[in-house]
């Protein structure tokens, strides 16, 4: 089974390749995401991430649930603040 996590975009750049790349949060935690598949991503939205890559944009409220789903999971253990929700980045 993939597992897409909700971040928020916070940035987005054009890489020197001509690629959209974007630094996104995760309940606290930045990382550089390819938004090739989500050309129409901007800073504010939220994206579903899989390996790196936006597979998809969500709207914040399906951004809450999936995270506090993921969070019941015990599968956020790998951020800092698990508790964070995805809006208050």
């Amino acid at each position: 089974m993939c597992l897409g996590i909700p971040g928020k975009v916070l940035r987005v750049d054009e890489s020197p390749l001509g690629i959209n790349m974007g630094l996104v949060s995760f309940g606290g935690i930045a990382k550089e995401i390819c938004l090739a598949y989500t050309p129409e991503a901007k800073a504010g939205d939220y994206v579903l991430v899989h390996v790196g890559f936006a597979l998809s944009r969500i709207d914040e409220e399906h951004a809450r649930e999936v995270f506090e789903a993921l969070k019941q999971m015990g599968e956020l253990t790998d951020l800092d603040d698990p508790t964070a929700s995805p809006a208050s980045t």
